[in-house]
Order: structure tokens, then C-alpha cells, then sequence
């Protein structure tokens, strides 16, 4: 008999997988078309077959992959245009929830803010120390690339949920299933520059929520979250040109 732990468990990682393909898709690096064959992904992942199979029937049922029998899946990817459109939407939605959070926050809520933005300083950090120690061609450890995915989501999930608006807080969540906050890594952890402002963009938010400033928290996370699209749009269009 199967444990609900193991049960649980075993989901986790086929969520895990279907964003990180699916990441890497709407980065250009698996352009539309390509075909992914479950041995090729088993092997990269260190995983067997089985939760690959599953990550790749929930990736058609999400309409990325097309499965094809005994030929593995072909990608079904979204145009440039499609992913800018939906960095569009979250800036304005992410806004919202910041200008709301400015208005509304708690201290305790304040307090977890700092906490999370403390999370993020750090992920940064440690990666900031492995790209300057590793050697060319090195992908960085798995415990510093979830780190940072960690970190940045506490982050922003801090904010919806001191937005106090579950109808936001729930749209939110269903785009981010959409476009993966993976998208963000893939791009912003090549430069430690664009890591560099991407904290420097965390703290400019957290002091204007910090400070009630509803107007400000707002104007700052949709550049924050635009400036991200077009990273990725930019990275995209030029994998698939």
C-alpha cells in the first residue's frame, strides 16, 4: 500500500518537472516543434521514466506538448507575442496587489515581508558566490537554483496575501501555473548585473509598502515585472528566431 506521503511526494516532483520543461519553453530553449523523448529527460533529471511520462501528460493537457505514440511529445510552444501579453496581464495584476498590500499591510505582515526579501538577499547571494568560483560550462547546484526560486516566491506571495484579496491572489496563481516563475531564473541567473537589480528592485517595493505609499508600490512592481517580461521575450524571441 502506497503512503498519502509518498502519494503527495510523488506529485510534487511531477510539478516540478512540468514547470521546468515548461520554463523552458517559454525561454526559446526547447523551440516549438522539438521533440522530448522520456529517456533523454529521465537521464538530465535523475529521475526514472514514470514521473516524466506524467510531467509530459500534464504539459498536453496544458496544451505545451502534443504526445505522440511510441515517438515521445513535440513541443507546442507560445509566440513571442503571446508570452509579452501575459507579462502584460501579471505587471498589472502584481501592481495591484502591491498598491493594495501598501494600503492594508500589518506589521506582522510587514515583518514577514522583510523576512522574505531577507531569503531572496541571501539566495542571491549564494549564487553570486558560485558564478564567481565556477567554471565554465558548471550549471549551478539544485539546493541554489531552489533557493532562489524560494526566495523570490515568498517574496511576492507575502505581498498578495497582505493584499488581503482572494479573488487576486487566486487569478494570480492560476497565470504563474501558466508562465512559471522559472522563466525569471533562466534569464536572470546568466548576469549578475540584472541579479544585482533585481534585489535593488525588491527593496525599492518594500519600502514604498513599507511606507503606505500605495501610488509607488504600484508603479514599482509593474516596472519590476515588465522589465522581467521583456528579458525573457528578448531571450525567447532570439532561441527561436
Amino acid at each position: 500500500m502506497v503512503s498519502s506521503r509518498a502519494v503527495t511526494a510523488g506529485e510534487a516532483l511531477v510539478d516540478r518537472l512540468a514547470a521546468a520543461i515548461h520554463a523552458r519553453v517559454l525561454a526559446g530553449d526547447l523551440p516549438t516543434g522539438s521533440r522530448l523523448r522520456q529517456e533523454t529527460l529521465a537521464t538530465e533529471f535523475g529521475v526514472s521514466r514514470t514521473p516524466v511520462r506524467e510531467a509530459l501528460r500534464k504539459l498536453q493537457a496544458d496544451g505545451v506538448v502534443e504526445l505522440e505514440p511510441n515517438r515521445g511529445a513535440v513541443v507546442r510552444g507560445p509566440s513571442g507575442r503571446e508570452v509579452r501579453e501575459a507579462y502584460e496581464v501579471r505587471a498589472e495584476l502584481e501592481g495591484l496587489a502591491a498598491a493594495l498590500a501598501a494600503a492594508r499591510i500589518r506589521d506582522d505582515e510587514v515583518r514577514r515581508l522583510h523576512d522574505a526579501q531577507g531569503m531572496f538577499r541571501r539566495s542571491v547571494k549564494a549564487l553570486l558566490t558560485w558564478k564567481s568560483r565556477r567554471r565554465d560550462g558548471d550549471a549551478p547546484p539544485a539546493e541554489v537554483h531552489e533557493e532562489w526560486i524560494r526566495g523570490n516566491d515568498v517574496f511576492h506571495l507575502a505581498i498578495h496575501e497582505a493584499a488581503g484579496n482572494e479573488r487576486l491572489q487566486s487569478t494570480l496563481s492560476d497565470l504563474h501555473v501558466s508562465f512559471p516563475r522559472d522563466l525569471s531564473w533562466i534569464v536572470l541567473g546568466e548576469s549578475s548585473r540584472l541579479l544585482e537589480e533585481n534585489v535593488a528592485q525588491h527593496n525599492a517595493i518594500l519600502d514604498a509598502i513599507e511606507r503606505h505609499d500605495a501610488p509607488q508600490a504600484r508603479r514599482l512592481m509593474k516596472e519590476h515585472v515588465l522589465r522581467a517580461g521583456e528579458l525573457v521575450v528578448r531571450r525567447f524571441e532570439q532561441r527561436t528566431a
